[in-house]
């Protein structure tokens, strides 16, 4: 299979010039082995770890292992050689050089919880989501959102008027963009089979992660769980509201929240705010990782039943949100993430705070877009004042257009046209 190029790798191989033990964390199928194998596979051995045998002996005598596998070594799935940990612990304390270790783990709760007993100081993680839009298009330069990072916080209004010179829309259906999702092999199954395709990811998804994180006998009221999550994506998180509709404790549905956001399923945005207490006591916005999934869970069988379904727009939103996400690996510093909600009504899906600076993006799922769609960014920027750079509206079209005297509007599948 042909591979295609990742926003994380630059950042990966970094790293790993730089640590001792490198952990890549992310869902399952999203590509973690694939990258580690094209980046490192000629300088350092592969071990993938099985969460019933222990064919290579990691776990019954990881020590032993250690010396009879030295590094550079890769280890795919480390959640399940919890065992190992310790003793990778003790070796990079016998040995500091950089590029040893590189992990992968499905489970970001169980790897982190582990790595951050055992190898505080020593490892460095990065989160490998699926593919972006850039990284579909092996465009890996082209992303609207790190363009705009870069020029919005200029005071030079010239800088800003052409900050997308360049820039064009690509002409994706975002319907179809939805329904297919990130999952790198979805990208090149005939539509015919992608929903048996979802149909295994979820069956092992529940079988193994799940059972693994929660200790579960029976799946299938997770299962109707995760399929309620995707129905109320990107709408603020009530877990009490959620465990009542399907029976659960409120402190039971906000622990399987938990286990989705560890294992890469699920997002959540902070509610934004100066003052630090109320960021903590307000809702946060929570999104599906990935709208093909959503789809599959919703029983939306077609591309062209996503327009018409009533979860479009929300479908919409939580591509873009976590398209933005996506787009940010390539940012050396990755800014804070929040939503805007007024009580009065006025939101902004998709705060960016970096460098004292404050970045709103509202998302709206139409292909005109017009002033009255900004009233959110508008308050927002009332409210913060010089703090807020100007705000961006994402939408289904296909025109970068100006809004207002601080709001720009851009097509979600904007990108850089080749030089």
């Amino acid at each position: 299979m042909r591979y295609i190029p990742r926003l994380i790798q630059e950042k990966l191989s970094a790293y790993r010039e730089s640590f001792p033990c490198v952990v890549v964390v992310g869902a399952r199928q999203v590509g973690k082995s694939t990258v580690l194998q094209h980046l490192f596979s000629k300088e350092a051995k592969t071990f993938v770890f099985d969460t019933v045998q222990d064919q290579f002996g990691a776990r019954a005598d990881p020590d032993l292992f250690l010396r009879n596998h030295p590094p550079p070594l890769i280890l795919d799935e480390i959640q399940y050689a919890p065992e190992l940990v310790p003793a990778i612990k003790r070796a990079i304390d016998r040995d500091r050089r950089a590029g040893q270790f590189i992990m992968t783990g499905s489970q970001q709760w169980g790897v982190m919880r582990r790595l951050a007993e055992s190898l505080a100081g020593r490892a460095a993680i990065l989160e490998l989501p699926g593919f972006s839009l850039c990284e579909i298009q092996e465009n890996l330069s082209g992303g609207w959102l790190n363009r705009w990072l870069s020029v919005s916080a200029s005071a030079d209004a010239t800088v800003i008027e052409h900050a997308f010179d360049g820039y064009a829309a690509l002409g994706e259906s975002p319907s179809h963009r939805i329904w297919r999702g990130s999952f790198p092999e979805v990208q090149t199954l005939p539509e015919e089979v992608v929903p048996g395709w979802f149909l295994g990811y979820v069956s092992t998804y529940l079988q193994r992660d799940v059972r693994l994180s929660l200790e579960l006998r029976d799946e299938v009221q997770f299962a109707s769980f995760l399929s309620l999550c995707a129905a109320l994506t990107a709408q603020e998180v009530n877990a009490s509201h959620l465990g009542r509709d399907i029976g659960l404790a409120h402190t039971t549905a906000r622990r399987w929240l938990d286990v989705l956001r560890g294992t890469c399923q699920w997002i959540e945005l902070p509610a934004f705010t100066r003052n630090s207490v109320k960021r903590v006591s307000q809702k946060p916005k929570g999104h599906i990782a990935d709208t093909g999934l959503a789809c599959h869970l919703m029983r939306i069988s077609s591309p062209e039943a996503v327009s018409g379904h009533p979860a479009f727009g929300s479908l919409f939103e939580s591509m873009v949100v976590g398209d933005c996400l996506k787009q940010l690996q390539k940012e050396l510093t990755v800014p804070a993430t929040w939503h805007y909600r007024r009580h009065s009504g006025a939101e902004v899906d998709l705060v960016l705070e970096r460098d004292g600076k404050l970045f709103p993006i509202e998302v709206k799922a139409t292909s005109n877009p017009m002033p009255r769609d900004a009233v959110g960014l508008t308050a927002f920027q009332t409210e913060y004042g010089a703090h807020s750079v100007d705000g961006l509206l994402v939408h289904a079209g296909d025109r970068v257009l100006r809004l207002g005297e601080h709001c720009w509007a851009v097509p979600f599948d904007l990108m850089a046209t080749a030089e």
